[in-house]
This record gives C-alpha cells, sequence and structure tokens, in this order.
C-alpha cells in the first residue's frame, strides 16, 4: 500500500538484521542536502529510556548491526555510552560520522574511543575536491574533513589488514543519479591517497532523496518535478530484491518506529501493530513477510543500480 496513490510496487520485509536509530537532530553542521534538516539550533535528542531500550532490543531480537546516525550522533551525551554496551553484547557497531565533529573542541579523544571499540565509520565525503564539498556542505568543511581522515587513519581506520572498517559516502551535488560506485572508487583511492595520503575502506554512492531540505532545493531551482521523474524513468525492479528496508528497522528519536529512515522524516508510519521500539521486546515478535509503507520517494532507492546506506544494490 503507497502513499499518495504511488506506482511504486508493493514489498514485504524478511529478517530484521540492522537496527538504524536517529540518537537526535543536533548537528555542527546544516549541509544542503540534508534530509533530516539537522543543524546546531535542533534540540531534539533520544531520552535515557528510549536509549536503555536499544540493548534489550537488540539481543530479543538477536540483531546483528546497530546503525547510530542523526544529526552528529556522537552529540548525544550518552552516545559512548551506548557504543559500548553493544559493543559487549558481541553486536557490530555503526557510526554515520560527519567527520568535522571529531575536530570539534571537546571531542578530541572520540576518534580514539571509536578506535577501540573497533566501531565501523561510515563518514559523508561529497568529493575528493575542496570546492564542491564546501558548496554542498559550508566553508572549511572539506579541510577538517581532510584532516579528521588522517586522525581515522592513524589510528588504523582504513588501513588495509587493521579490521577498522571507514566507508566513505558520495552523493551528488546536482540532480542526477551517481555515477557507478566501482569506478568513483578507484578515483577517490587515487586522488585521495596521491593528495593527502589518506586510505579508506570502500566507497559508497548514494542517490539523494527528494525530501525535506533537498526537496526545498530541487523546487527553488524550478527541478523537482524533473529529478522525480528522472527516478522513477530510471526503476530497476531488479533492485527490489535488495533494498534495505527488507532487513532495516528505522527509529526515531522518540522511539517510533518506521520502514526507513526517509519514512521517518516523511512521518509515513509502518504498517500493523509493532509501532513502537516497546513493541519489539513481545516474546516472539516477528516483522517477516509485514509489508512495507511505501511512497513515490522510494524510487530514489531502486533508480538505477539502486541506492541504499550501504550505496549501489546492483
Amino acid at each position: 500500500m503507497g502513499t499518495n496513490g504511488t506506482n511504486f510496487p508493493e514489498i514485504k520485509r524478511e529478517n530484521l538484521e540492522t537496527l538504524q536509530i536517529n540518537i537526535g537532530y543536533k548537528c555542527n553542521q546544516a549541509c544542503s542536502h540534508c534530509h533530516v534538516d539537522a543543524s546546531p539550533t535542533r534540540t531534539e535528542m533520544m531520552s535515557d529510556n528510549i536509549i536503555k531500550l536499544i540493548p534489550k532490543v537488540i539481543k530479543a531480537n538477536n540483531i546483528k548491526l546497530l546503525d547510530i546516525t542523526g544529526g552528529a550522533p556522537e552529540l548525544h551525551p550518552k552516545f559512548k555510552q551506548l557504543v559500548k554496551e553493544v559493543r559487549s553484547l558481541n553486536v557490530e557497531v555503526m557510526d554515520r560520522c560527519n567527520l568535522t565533529i571529531l575536530t570539534e573542541p571537546g571531542h578530541e579523544e572520540l576518534a580514539g574511543f571509536l578506535a577501540s571499540n573497533k566501531v565501523q565509520i561510515t563518514a559523508s565525503l561529497p568529493c575528493y575536491l575542496k570546492e564542491n564539498v564546501d558548496n554542498q556542505r559550508g566553508k572549511g568543511v572539506f579541510e577538517r574533513s581532510i584532516s579528521a581522515l588522517k586522525q581515522l587513519n592513524s589510528y588504523g581506520y582504513g588501513i588495509k589488514d587493521k579490521e577498522l572498517i571507514l566507508n566513505l559516502v558520495f552523493n551528488p551535488s546536482s540532480p542526477q543519479l551517481p555515477p557507478p560506485q566501482k569506478e568513483l572508487e578507484d578515483t577517490y583511492r587515487q586522488e585521495l591517497q596521491e593528495r593527502y595520503g589518506i586510505f579508506f575502506s570502500n566507497l559508497f554512492v548514494l542517490t539523494n532523496m527528494p525530501i525535506k531540505r533537498y526537496e526545498k532545493y530541487l523546487n527553488i531551482i524550478g527541478k523537482l518535478n524533473e529529478y522525480n521523474k528522472l527516478l522513477q524513468d530510471n526503476h530497476n525492479f531488479k533492485n527490489l530484491n535488495s533494498v534495505m528496508c527488507k532487513s532495516t528497522i528505522s527509529v526515531d528519536w522518540k522511539g517510533n518506529l518506521y520502514d526507513c529512515d526517509f519514512n521517518q522524516q516523511l512521518g509515513i508510519r509502518r504498517h500493523g501493530d509493532i509501532k513502537h521500539l516497546d513493541d519489539l521486546l513481545i516474546p516472539m515478535v516477528s516483522l517477516k513477510n509485514n509489508p512495507i509503507s511505501i511512497g513515490d520517494h522510494c524510487f530514489g532507492c531502486t533508480a538505477g543500480a539502486g541506492s541504499s546506506c550501504s550505496g549501489e544494490l546492483s
């Protein structure tokens, strides 16, 4: 069942493997493409009571990965405590890091903390060129990002055989589909190594979702309808087998459940009775075969080579 009369195909859930939590909207940046509208002025923050539920839900559902996002998730006062508790369960933790947080006063020990707890880092770096990054993410962001990457490399992140995963994320600055992931990864690897001596594990290419701040931007430049048509015209049905909403549940800062992060930002609640993090503690609960709430924005995940929080789908 879609929303707004969408003709996106119906899809159903498979086994739950990833818990993705939005721990709060406060961020030290305000990027033009941000679908969360995160910024330094946002005050929404996950409560301690919801934080305490997360390890319990992970144990009860045999979840393999905790994916922590924001805002800048590291700004939450209980971020480190949550990471340590979940890692003690021998569960993987991913931090969706904007890199510049590592250069903020008061966060000097953050890179070392992430390394000592073997937290996977997925970091936004929309280009290897200063001008492009600063245009999309703010003046001075590129230089601070490079400084943060060098810091992470010094702890072993992105270095072969060190087992500390550092993934970079590319998303286009203009309303178009991203280029092929492997080709761009090779270019990133060469440019970052030759220019700055920086290493990383993988590059993920993401399609920009036409929602929230990016939707407003597309409206302003008169490209919203054209971009939506581009996504629908390039729908690839093969990507339906791999969309992340099949195995991931998204949790907002209040503990409400959504089928994906984008649905969360659009306020599109999921079907069925499992609506809150509490509900995932009910004995024998299962989301398998539950219908997934869909809308026209879902074409952003299936267009071309596909797009998910782990890059291309096909």
